[in-house]
């Protein structure tokens, strides 16, 4: 059984596919430094409104200071779209796809259908492990009609929306995002603060209000 990261222990290796983007860093290899690890699913709206241009600004005010950040593409649900090839178009070619890209239209926040600023450091794709075959479209209706009496009354757009949350939810039983898995994390977007020593400092889910605080603080260290 891998090791799972612990608050105050050093960091475990993290577990990826590939490295897409910037040269591929151990963490091993980055002693010395303090290591924002960006957690985030293409798939997440408030990961490109809020935490990812929050990792930009830090990378480019401190990387000359100590910091390294690392951006870290996850999943645990909407496995259709936060895909490796999904996370290629993002970053060879600015593309955002689902919910990401509707709320980021719906707020100005694209420049001709595409995000507005691009990621400038390394950035890597978690291991999926699959466990077993994908659901089957029969245990998606069994499952609808058990827990959904209501259904056959709702308008056609509600009724995709529950067959996809149905499925999302019936196919995580059956993947395991290794990363996500061994630092316990609850959900994007998610912070983890590795120490100049490879301590594990912090791990975070959702919007950290200390995260400068606690970068500035330990690379005075």
């Amino acid at each position: 059984m891998k090791q799972l990261a612990q608050i105050g222990k050093p960091a475990p290796p993290l577990q990826l596919s590939e490295w897409l983007q910037g040269k591929a860093t151990p963490l091993d290899q980055l002693l010395g430094q303090v290591v924002l690890i960006e957690v985030f699913q293409l798939n997440c709206p408030g990961c490109f409104l809020h935490s990812l241009p929050q990792a930009i600004d830090l990378h480019q005010r401190y990387s000359n200071k100590g910091l390294t950040v690392i951006g870290l593409s996850t999943f645990f649900e909407d496995f259709e779209l936060n895909t490796l090839g999904n996370l290629k178009l993002l970053l060879n070619e600015n593309i955002v796809i689902g919910e990401t890209k509707r709320i980021l239209q719906a707020e100005n926040r694209l420049i001709n259908g595409r995000l507005a600023y691009h990621l400038p450091f390394s950035v890597a794709m978690d291991c999926l492990i699959t466990q077993t075959p994908e659901t089957t479209e029969d245990e998606v209706e069994t499952f609808i009609k058990q827990h959904v009496p209501s259904f056959t009354t709702r308008n056609e757009f509600e009724q995709i929306e529950i067959r996809t949350k149905v499925l999302d939810y019936l196919n995580s039983r059956f993947y395991t995002a290794e990363t996500f898995k061994q630092y316990q994390l609850e959900g994007t977007p998610s912070h983890i603060v590795i120490d100049q020593n490879g301590i594990l400092k912090a791990s975070e889910f959702g919007h950290f209000t200390e995260l400068e605080w606690l970068i500035t603080t330990l690379l005075v260290d």
